[in-house]
């Protein structure tokens, strides 16, 4: 049977942060969802199934501005209140299951998240899994880089017009361009503070990452260059760290028909690798 819950936490700044967790009745291990921009706990239900029946519970949230979350959407004052939130979904994770490993798994903005908690948060984790994280300056937004709109105009409007690129499979898309908790716009102050400020803030700390980590990416993803993840492996500290980009693959490898259940299947070997 398992239990699942739905629940809001209020984090640091008192911002409430919507939750779910699923979890079997027999678990080995624990995985931490980070979700990616513009999206919602809600796309990764396929995952969490599969992680369930391996008798891994999962714990998701919606980041502040997204989903069901509070704050204002699509707006972000600190990169660092990502990472801060996670925190506090970790910290309500142990307290509920203290005797049981903790993993983190972030998707894009949230393989960003993921990748800044694990180089300020060193010792809450078992190990941490990044799918086409953006951890480097992109080309995306070199023009809000130069321009600094997210210091000029920060409540400036920014289209989420990426739709056709994040897989390539056009269920997956029409689906996302139709789910009215897919943020529609987000503002010029978020993106300037994860994709240029949380960025330069990582490029400093890097060598502060010492996890196990499996980096993930897709060869052909346009939106995060798999440079972000060949980066990523050069520079952390990691001794335990694989690297696997998937050709063909667009920027949700896990949403890729032909090769979410070998990419999952990947991800549960890597898992049972250690904790044993």
């Amino acid at each position: 049977m398992g239990k699942l819950m739905e629940e809001k936490l209020k984090s640091f700044d008192e911002t409430e942060l919507y939750y779910r967790e699923d979890l079997p009745d027999k678990m080995k291990a624990i995985v931490i969802i980070v979700h990616g921009l513009c999206e919602h706990l809600g796309r990764y239900d396929y995952i969490t199934k599969k992680f369930n029946a391996f008798g891994y519970g999962v714990y998701r949230f919606d980041n502040r501005g997204h989903g069901r979350s509070g704050g204002e959407k699509g707006y972000v004052e600190n990169f660092m209140n990502f990472i801060e939130d996670t925190d506090s979904i970790v910290n309500l994770c142990s307290k509920e299951n203290p005797k049981i490993p903790l993993f983190m798994l972030g998707h894009s903005m949230g393989g960003y998240i993921t990748a800044a908690y694990g180089s300020k948060y060193k010792e809450k984790l078992e190990g941490q899994i990044l799918s086409g994280a953006a951890v480097i300056e992109l080309p995306i937004f070199q023009q809000l880089k130069e321009e600094r709109l997210f210091e000029t105009n920060p409540r400036g409007k920014s289209p989420n017009a990426l739709s056709n690129l994040i897989c390539r499979d056009p269920v997956v898309v029409k689906e996302y361009e139709n789910d009215p908790l897919v943020l529609k716009e987000t503002t010029f102050k978020l993106l300037g503070e994860v994709f240029v400020n949380g960025v330069n803030w990582l490029n400093s700390n890097i060598k502060n990452y010492t996890y196990p980590c499996l980096i993930l990416h897709g060869e052909k993803d346009q939106i995060v260059i798999n440079e972000a993840s060949k980066w990523m492996y050069s520079n952390i500290s990691s001794t335990d760290k694989m690297l696997k980009i998937y050709d063909e693959c667009y920027h949700e490898i896990l949403n890729e028909k032909e090769e979410k259940d070998l990419i999952v299947e990947e991800i549960h070997k890597w898992i049972e690798d250690r904790l044993r």
